[in-house]
This record gives structure tokens, C-alpha cells and sequence, in this order.
């Protein structure tokens, strides 16, 4: 099944303690479906120092649930959500359900 939210997205947050946040995507993973969006779900690590990194309490982004997240219409900055539509060429691209505004370039 075609992926819904990619990496480069603007995303807003739906539910949890950061909800309404609005951030890129950073990085999905699919098999978990699950994405890192930038400055949202921060948690903090406490890593041991290694010959690269100091150590100590590191804050980072942890990954949250897809369906958590909706897609940010480019059209007028709301939620919306994602459907395929096939273009006369043959490409297959996301739609803004909201806006009906393509989302591939």
C-alpha cells in the first residue's frame, strides 16, 4: 500500500500531549507505521559518553503513531486527510481530501 505521510511533510499533531503541534517529518518507518516529526514527542536520554558525543542528558525526538497525524493542506495550513487519484500520464499522487490540491510534485 502506497505510504499516506512521507518524509519533508508539514504535519500537525492529533492527539497526546503534544497535540496541534506542527512539525516536518523527519523520518517513517513503515513497519511500525510510525513517524519522527521535528520538535514533537521530545524525550530525554541519558547516554554514556563515547570518543564522539559528551554524554549526559540528551532531549531528542522519539516516534509517534500515524494515526496521530494528519496532513497539513498546503492550500490553507488546515488538517486534512491524504487520497491517490492516477493523473492522464499514468503517476499515481496524493491528494488533499480538503483542498482537492495535488500533493506530489
Amino acid at each position: 500500500m502506497a505510504q499516506k505521510i512521507k518524509k519533508g511533510d508539514r504535519v500537525v499533531v492529533l492527539t497526546g500531549r503534544d497535540k496541534g503541534a506542527k512539525g516536518e517529518v523527519l523520518k517513517v518507518l513503515p513497519a511500525a507505521d510510525r513517524a519522527v516529526v521535528d520538535g514533537v514527542n521530545k524525550v530525554k536520554r541519558h547516554t554514556a559518553p563515547s570518543q564522539t558525543t559528551q554524554g549526559g542528558i540528551v532531549e531528542k525526538e522519539a516516534s509517534i503513531h500515524l494515526s496521530n497525524l494528519a496532513l497539513i493542506d498546503p492550500k490553507d495550513d488546515k488538517p486534512t486527510r491524504v487520497g491517490f487519484k492516477t493523473l492522464e500520464d499514468g503517476r499515481k499522487v496524493r491528494v488533499a481530501k480538503r483542498s482537492g490540491e495535488v500533493l506530489d510534485a
